[in-house]
């Protein structure tokens, strides 16, 4: 179970990493070009807050662990990412975006179990 977390966690690092990074470095007009429509909605300065905090929960997932220091922010960032995702889902929902929708769900169930596994019985 262990391993199967790792790379669950891993994945959703990558993920988030990639999101993120892309959120902070290219304008709010670039990302809607883009097929990111959502962000038209949002203030500049918030689309680079949702990135960061994306990129912060990535580092969190795993450097904790890694290092084997404040192990307890792994889960705190994987039920930052949990609560992101629902936010994120009630946005694509009010824009009629169902796939998104799916995205979000998914991704958000993912980081509620490793938030849930590392609090509970497979803590560090």
């Amino acid at each position: 179970m262990n391993i199967t977390l790792w790379i669950v966690t891993a994945v959703l690092a990558l993920l988030f990493l990639a999101a993120g990074t892309m959120k902070i470095a290219q304008p709010k007009a670039k990302l809607a070009a883009a097929g990111q429509g959502w962000a038209e909605d949002f203030s500049d300065g918030t689309v680079k807050g949702i990135g960061s905090l994306e990129v912060l929960a990535a580092l969190g997932l795993v450097l904790p662990a890694l290092l084997n220091i404040a192990t307890v922010l792994v889960p705190l960032a994987a039920a930052g990412l949990a609560v992101l995702m629902v936010g994120a889902a009630i946005t694509h929902a009010r824009r009629g975006e169902k796939p998104s929708v799916l995205i979000n769900a998914i991704l958000g169930i993912l980081a509620a179990g490793v938030a849930i596994a590392r609090f509970g019985p497979y803590g560090f």
